[in-house]
């Protein structure tokens, strides 16, 4: 089973999240980024759900240091956040996320992201 992980901050957010996709995939949380860089050199998730805006260190600097590392940097990163400005999907892309989704989450979408890093077997 693939492996995923939530770093968000936000209970409710979080809860969604992990009721979306805890039937097919094995899920791993984080509420903050320097949580999310630990467990991500612990567990090696297949894919992570990136917040932006974290407490202790945010989305844009935990994705700068997992996709600095050789050892993580293989693994996708999709920014979810409600910075959706001009400029916010482009300032994701920048520091490091393969994808991004604004909140509130389309499911369908977030599917068909997750879906194409991780192409079912």
């Amino acid at each position: 089973m693939k492996k995923i992980l939530i770093v968000e901050d936000v209970e409710i957010n979080r809860d969604l999240l992990e009721q979306l996709l805890e039937e097919d995939y094995e899920l791993l949380t984080a509420e903050d980024g320097a949580a999310a860089i630990r467990l991500a050199e612990k567990e090696n998730p297949d894919l992570i759900l990136m917040d932006m805006s974290l407490p202790v260190m945010d989305g844009w600097e935990a994705t700068r240091i997992l996709k600095g590392r050789d050892d993580l940097k293989r693994i996708p990163v999709i920014a979810l956040t409600a910075h959706a400005m001009r400029g916010d999907e482009e300032k994701a892309r920048a520091c490091g996320c393969d994808d991004y989704l604004s909140k509130p989450i389309e499911e369908d979408r977030l599917f068909e992201k997750i879906a194409h890093f991780l192409e079912k077997d």
